[in-house]
């Protein structure tokens, strides 16, 4: 399959105004499962202020958050697809940006020195385009993240040794998810990476926290069990929705990992907010799939 660089212009835009408007449905299922679960009658309120706030905003056509976020892109490349790596990312540029301006959006990227705002929610290395690759025969999956300052700025990196042991990490996560308080918007998804070097383990927080569905497991078994606990006693913290008490400081905690240097086990936390907003869709020979 020869990728249509056109098609992948309009996705990409097509797929930012989606992801900032219309939450996924596996989020919306964790607000009911929440809302069934918390004993604060306070927190409760809460978690229904935010249902009726997602509910006017699809109604309304409107957005779910006023940060339009970071535009990161997660592009899954399948096998028997042709496609030139540097036309892909302009394509995606060019969308990103035609949905800032025609649409239009906030723009809030700018110059990390000048702070000058382009107003397209594109600079340097923005938007963000990750690339991997599937066995999925003749498709190409595009995953629109818009990613929120309130949850960005609450990323935590430790670079641990083997000889701190489990409880380090375990300690890590849930300072880091009390560090964090309100300012994340919580109910939240907190993404932990384990292993690889450092960029890699806050790469797979970022995977874990933005990508991964809402009831999604862990595909290794021992950190699988390590997000069942860790997301029971992060629901333990009192945290609670916005910050102002109760059982629903997260929807959950998802962990991804990879294999490590013998004399290091780094740990990252990376945060999504309430508003866990991401929209995919998958290219074929047949056209364009959107996915819920």
């Amino acid at each position: 399959m020869r990728v249509d660089l056109a098609t992948v212009e309009e996705v990409a835009k097509d797929l930012y105004i989606r992801a900032v408007k219309i939450l996924p449905d596996d989020v919306k299922q964790g607000f009911e499962r929440l809302s069934r679960s918390e004993t604060n009658p306070r927190a409760r309120q809460m978690l229904g202020t935010m249902v009726a706030n997602i509910a006017v905003a699809e109604a309304q056509r409107n957005l779910t958050c006023q940060d339009t976020g970071i535009p990161i892109y997660n592009v899954t490349i399948g096998r028997n697809v042709q496609v030139d790596g540097v036309d892909l990312e302009a394509a995606i540029a060019r969308g990103c940006a035609r949905a800032t301006v025609e649409h239009p959006l906030r723009s809030s990227v700018v110059h990390p020195i000048t702070r000058r705002n382009e107003h397209t929610s594109c600079g340097i290395r923005v938007p963000v385009v990750n690339v991997a690759f599937s066995e999925a025969p003749e498709e190409l999956a595009i995953e629109m993240v818009p990613k929120g300052s309130g949850s960005e700025n609450n990323t935590f990196l430790r670079m641990a040794v083997p000889a701190d042991g489990l409880d380090a990490v375990k300690t890590f996560v849930i300072d880091s998810v009390l560090a964090a308080g309100g300012k994340t918007c919580p109910p939240t998804i907190v993404g932990v990476g384990i292993g690889g070097s450092a960029d890699l383990c806050v790469h797979l927080a970022k995977l874990a926290a933005t990508s991964r569905p809402l009831g999604s497991r862990c595909a290794d078994e021992e950190g699988a069990k390590l997000e069942a606990e860790l997301t029971r006693a992060v629901n333990q913290l009192g945290v609670g929705p916005q910050g102002l008490g109760g059982d629903s400081t997260a929807f959950a905690v998802h962990v991804e990992i990879a294999a490590t240097h013998i004399t290091m086990n780094p740990v990252a936390v990376n945060m999504q907010c309430h508003a866990a907003r991401r929209a995919t869709a998958t290219l074929t020979p047949a056209g364009v799939r959107h996915e819920a």
